[in-house]
C-alpha cells in the first residue's frame, strides 16, 4: 500500500511539473520575464536602448547592437513583454530571400512544425509559426527596399 501511495504522489508531481504552460523564448531568453528584466538582459547581451526612437512611456522600446544586422522593437503592456520584432537592414533582394529561407528552415526544425504560409510569392513571403507560448511571424518584402522582419508575439493568457 505504501508503494502505491508513493507511486500516486510521483505521478501527480510529474503531472504538475509537465502541465505548466510553456513560454515563448527569444534566442534562449524567456519572454515571460518582467519587461524591465528582459530589457536588462538584452543590455547585458550588448544591446543598447535607442532613446531617440523609444517612446517616453516605454510602451515601445527600440534596441540596437553594432554587431547585429537588425534592430529590436519591444512592446510591453502592464510591465509584461507582449511582442518583440527584429527589423533587418540588408541591401539586396537576393540576400534577404536567402536569409528568409535560412530562418524559415531553422524555425521549422526548432519548433518541429510547418508554418501557416500567409503569403508565398517571390518578393513577398509571410510564414507564421505557432510555438510554445506564442507565435513567430517571418515576413519578407522585396519591393523597392528589401525588408525582413521576425515578429515574436506572446499568447495572451485568459
Amino acid at each position: 500500500m505504501k508503494h502505491l501511495v508513493l507511486a500516486l504522489v510521483a505521478v501527480v508531481a510529474l503531472g504538475a511539473c509537465s502541465s505548466g504552460e510553456k513560454e515563448l523564448k527569444y534566442r534562449g531568453l524567456s519572454m515571460a520575464l518582467p519587461f524591465q528584466t528582459f530589457v536588462d538582459s538584452m543590455q547585458a547581451r550588448g544591446f543598447a536602448v535607442d532613446s531617440a526612437k523609444t517612446d517616453s512611456a516605454w510602451t515601445r522600446v527600440v534596441m540596437a547592437k553594432p554587431t547585429e544586422k537588425f534592430r529590436l522593437m519591444l512592446a510591453q503592456q502592464d510591465g509584461k513583454l507582449i511582442a518583440l520584432q527584429e527589423n533587418y537592414k540588408i541591401s539586396t533582394n537576393d540576400s534577404t530571400r536567402q536569409l528568409w529561407q535560412q530562418m524559415h528552415d531553422q524555425f521549422e526544425k526548432e519548433i518541429g512544425a510547418w508554418p501557416n504560409m500567409l503569403k508565398n510569392g517571390d518578393d513577398h513571403r509571410v510564414a507564421k509559426f505557432e510555438a510554445d507560448g506564442g507565435f513567430i511571424t517571418l515576413t519578407l518584402e522585396n519591393t523597392y527596399t528589401p525588408t525582413l522582419q521576425v515578429l515574436y508575439e506572446v499568447k495572451s493568457k485568459k
